[in-house]
């Protein structure tokens, strides 16, 4: 499915090619949420590509659930993938999204920890009106 920001970007983003760019060493760590059991079915198909990676140690594989907040009413489920060197990347991740609010700094600190270079991370501020 097209993502209509993509378009307007001078790069790739990583959404639905996160896999083979992980296998190719060009992607420290993935991250896929939904509310609790939510995930749709062609996602969890998506899911268990990474997940046979998981079974040889190729990936690390790490399910988090924050409970329901005052913003949200559902609990969520953050499956993230890391390559072994980067597993770090993890609980940076899940400390990052536990901040009760969100800024162009934390939007930077994302993207860097997803992968991203910093002129992509400078581009996409831009976009976000930073």
């Amino acid at each position: 499915m097209p993502i209509p920001i993509a378009a307007r970007l001078p790069y790739p983003l990583h959404t639905n090619r996160e896999l083979g760019m992980m296998l190719a060493g060009t992607k420290p760590l993935a991250r896929f949420c939904d509310a609790r059991d939510q995930f749709p079915a062609v996602v969890i198909r998506y899911l268990r590509l990474f997940d046979r990676h998981v079974a040889n140690g190729t990936l690390v594989r790490t399910d988090h659930f924050a409970e329901p907040t005052s913003d949200r009413t559902f609990a969520l489920h953050t499956i993230l993938f890391a390559l072994p060197a980067e597993v770090w990347r993890i609980a940076a991740m899940i400390e990052l999204h536990s901040s009760p609010q969100w800024s162009l700094a934390h939007e930077r600190k994302e993207g860097e920890l997803l992968g991203y270079a910093d002129w992509m991370n400078d581009h996409w501020i831009a976009q976000s009106g930073g």
